[in-house]
């Protein structure tokens, strides 16, 4: 038999708990954390990520001088974890995107011959 939803304890409203709850929403729009109810991975959606990491980086502008140690250091490394991990989906996605390398035409693509002296082309005797 399931629990009822409504007898979980709701977490305290307090600057914490919002700072977590903009991070687990940054991390679910990067697509780092699948909520299930798909077959496939959910697929990063970079402008929502950035409005989230926009928000957590206001929050501590104008919080700044304000916050215990625990607030400040939470905001400082969730911001900084979730612009790394923007940067580095965003720079995949742009990788993924490109076609894959042309050939020139007419250039030799025939097999290179190495010769004993390393290719420079001196005459071996």
């Amino acid at each position: 038999m399931a629990a009822d939803p409504s007898q979980f304890p709701i977490p305290p409203a307090d600057f914490l708990f919002l700072v977590e709850s903009i991070l687990m929403q940054a991390q679910v729009q990067l697509g780092l954390i699948d909520l299930g109810g798909e077959d496939e991975p959910p697929e990063p959606n970079l402008p929502l990520a950035r409005h989230s990491i926009d928000l957590l980086a206001m929050l501590g502008e104008k919080t700044k001088g304000n916050l215990t140690v625990e607030e400040q250091r939470l905001l400082e490394n969730g911001l900084t974890e979730l612009r790394f991990r923007y940067v580095q989906i965003s720079d995949e996605m742009d990788r993924s995107k490109e076609p894959p390398p042309v050939e020139e035409k007419g250039k030799d693509t025939g097999p290179l011959i190495i010769t004993s002296d390393g290719g420079k082309g001196s005459k071996t005797e």
